[in-house]
């Protein structure tokens, strides 16, 4: 299921969502898709991307120490379909969240929240994976986004979400309300987890647990954060 747009209006323009999305895109044109293409090696990944084994120095090979690989991680991506999912998801849910928190809270929540996504993941890493999987890089921007759909499930649960839905090849359009989309959006992520929890990748994965940390990080710290209640959803 893909989100299109929802139903909330905001009371300015989303400067800090639409500059986020501006810096992953150009990180990810300018600096990871060129060196891959002139030299076929990756090096940004390999320098700038998170490794969990950074955080008890087992590392065979690291670049720039974790508390800097922690931030630059999130602005990283593994492919342009990594990269298109992650900045749709923080679009349409972004800037009802902005508009509730300001714009210095948002960005600050927003990187907390991705800091929160790679602290779970780190944690489940070490202690379920081998020292192998501990080298994988952990890069993207999907623990901070899903710190914003946490804090969307409980500052906008009434409103709607247009959503694609497919079925192998055929696909639909329909407006969920945005507690059910979340909640299903979860309830995924932990399905995944657990299995991955039984079965450790060994080889590479979407990374579940910083979904769900991030989330868990935007549902109970929104309100820290919160200025004003967002607008009431146009219908």
């Amino acid at each position: 299921m893909l989100p299109l747009r929802d139903n909330a209006p905001t009371r300015h323009f989303p400067v800090v969502t639409v500059a986020l999305i501006a810096a992953n895109v150009l990180f990810y044109f300018l600096y990871q898709a060129r060196d891959t293409i002139v030299t076929t090696v990756r090096e940004p990944v390999n320098q700038l991307a998170f490794h969990p084994c950074e955080v008890n120095d087992s590392c065979a090979v690291t670049g720039e120490d974790w508390p800097i690989t922690v931030l630059t991680s999130m602005f990283m991506h593994g492919d342009i379909l990594h990269l298109g999912g992650n900045m749709l998801f923080l679009w349409v849910f972004g800037n009802n969240i902005e508009d509730a928190l300001g714009r210095f809270r948002y960005l600050v929540f927003y990187l907390l929240a991705g800091v929160a996504a790679t602290l779970l993941q780190t944690v489940v890493t070490l202690w379920t994976a081998s020292p192998e999987a501990a080298q994988i890089p952990n890069l993207g921007a999907s623990g901070a986004v899903s710190g914003v759909l946490g804090a969307y499930f409980l500052v906008l649960p009434h409103a709607s979400v247009l959503t694609v839905i497919f079925l192998g090849i055929i696909f639909f359009l329909r407006e969920i309300p945005a507690f059910l989309y979340l909640a299903v959006w979860f309830l995924f992520q932990a399905w995944d987890a657990n299995f991955q929890l039984s079965h450790p990748p060994e080889g590479g994965g979407v990374a579940v647990f910083a979904h769900i940390g991030g989330f868990l990080f935007g549902l109970f710290a929104v309100k820290l954060f919160q200025q004003r209640q967002p607008l009431r959803p146009r219908y």
